[in-house]
């Protein structure tokens, strides 16, 4: 059960971004982000987004960097991830 995040590699909003993601459960990533201060809007349907302005505390408050490559792996392994089709049908959840 970890919380794991991938290097900020994605441009948008003038800045890069990361994806933050549990490899066990949302409960889990929820209880983490909440903890963390990163706010339910960044959520989108499997993981958080989070900017490259946060990386370095979100990995001392215990998130695991991993590779993109990994973290896409980890996440299918763990049954949780949202294929990009579904993405598209169902809304982002908003809190």
């Amino acid at each position: 059960m970890t919380v794991l995040i991938d290097p900020p590699a994605w441009p948008a909003h003038d800045t890069l971004w990361s994806h933050l993601v549990s490899d066990s459960s949302y409960d889990e990533l929820h209880a983490f982000a909440d903890r963390a201060g990163v706010p339910r809007r960044a959520f989108d349907h499997d993981h958080y987004d989070v900017p490259q302005s946060r990386y370095a505390e979100l990995v001392a408050s215990g998130a695991a960097p991993v590779t993109g490559r990994e973290l896409v792996l980890r996440l299918i392994a763990s049954g949780l991830r949202v294929p990009q089709r579904d993405k598209r049908k169902v809304p982002r959840a908003h809190g």
